[in-house]
Formats: C-alpha cells, sequence, structure tokens
C-alpha cells in the first residue's frame, strides 16, 4: 500500500488516509504474537482477524513460482479445511541404486529433483477452522496440529512441480541471488 499509494498518516489519533493507490485489493494485518510463540501459536493469535473465508499462510523463507490462484481453487475445491503445498526439493547430490551384488551400481543420476519424495513446501491455504486444532502458544503448526489434520482427513496436498527453493542457509541465499542476477528469475512473474 505504502510502496503504491499516497498517504497521510496522523499518528496523534491513527488516522491513515488514502489519497490514491494503485495497490491490489488486499487485506493485511501485522499482528504481536510475542517473541517466544511458536508457529501454531501465531497462528492462533490470528484468529480473531480472520473472516470465515481461507486464507494463505507462509512461512517466508522459501521462495517459488506457485500459482496462488490455482492454490486457493484446488483448497477450495476439496472442501478440507487445509491445503499444503508439495513440492519436491533440488538435489544436491548423485542418487544411485544398489544390484544384487550390493556392490555394482545399478542406476545413477546426478542431483534428482526431490528423489521422488514430496516435502512441505512451506505455502498453505487454510480455513479459519484448522486454527482450532492448536491448543496454544507453544504449539508448533508442523506438528501436533498437522497431524490432527491428517488423522482427520482434513490436510489435502496441492503438488507442486514447478520452481521452488529454501533459504535456509547461506548457500541457500547465494544461490537465489545468483539466480536474480541473472535477470530472469524462475519465480519472477512481472
Amino acid at each position: 500500500l505504502f510502496h503504491s499509494s499516497d498517504v497521510t498518516i496522523n499518528t496523534r489519533n491513527r488516522d491513515v488516509e488514502v489519497h490514491h493507490t494503485a495497490a491490489e485489493d488486499w487485506r493485511v494485518s501485522l499482528i504481536d504474537t510475542g517473541l517466544d510463540t511458536m508457529t501454531g501459536g501465531r497462528l492462533k493469535r490470528v484468529r480473531d482477524y480472520l473472516d470465515d473465508e481461507p486464507f494463505c499462510m507462509t512461512y517466508g523463507d522459501g521462495v517459488s513460482d506457485i500459482d496462488i490462484t490455482k492454490l486457493v481453487e484446488f483448497h477450495r475445491g476439496h472442501g478440507h479445511l487445509a491445503t499444503m503445498t508439495a513440492v519436491q526439493p533440488p538435489g544436491r547430490f548423485g542418487a544411485f541404486s544398489l544390484g544384487e551384488s550390493e556392490t555394482l551400481v545399478k542406476h545413477f543420476r546426478e542431483k534428482p529433483q526431490g528423489d521422488n519424495a514430496w516435502v512441505n513446501g512451506g505455502y498453505f491455504v487454510l480455513n479459519p477452522a484448522a486454527l482450532d486444532y492448536i491448543d496454544g502458544d507453544n504449539i508448533s503448526w508442523e506438528r501436533e496440529p498437522m497431524e490432527r489434520l491428517v488423522h482427520d482427513r482434513e490436510l489435502c496436498a496441492y503438488r507442486h512441480e514447478g520452481f521452488w527453493q529454501p533459504m535456509d542457509t547461506l548457500r541457500d541465499r547465494m544461490y537465489l541471488e545468483d539466480l536474480w542476477k541473472s535477470g530472469n528469475p524462475p519465480w519472477k512473474s512481472w
């Protein structure tokens, strides 16, 4: 909003007047959830600010070319409480399988995409009722709440086969910065 609008902010009475905007029609809330609150507790604390509509949630430490419109459509179409984006992480090492002799290599592929394993890509669409699976501030979203959603058959996976890269390490950051500097990063859609 502030990067694409003319605004006046009155700090005395906390009024914000938007004069002109080119911003998209989004509603963004910034909630102080506390320094020691776990991921589940942080989600639980935003519950009072949500409508009854599904909402998007991400950890913010991954970069992807996920089509958010298709992700939300998929979520709305299946009728369950939660959708997790499934991705196959980029391979880092050559993978192989051994033959019957246990010494002769049977198959080899250099850095295969995800080794055929699907992992949590960190992009979710949730119905607000999914937050009822979180018991308090000390709960990690990735543990009990997601496990209970699976148990209750309320968690679906949206398979994303496009670009996805975590930014967890300095190595990840340098790789993503190099992609950006290339002038054609795979996640850029504007």
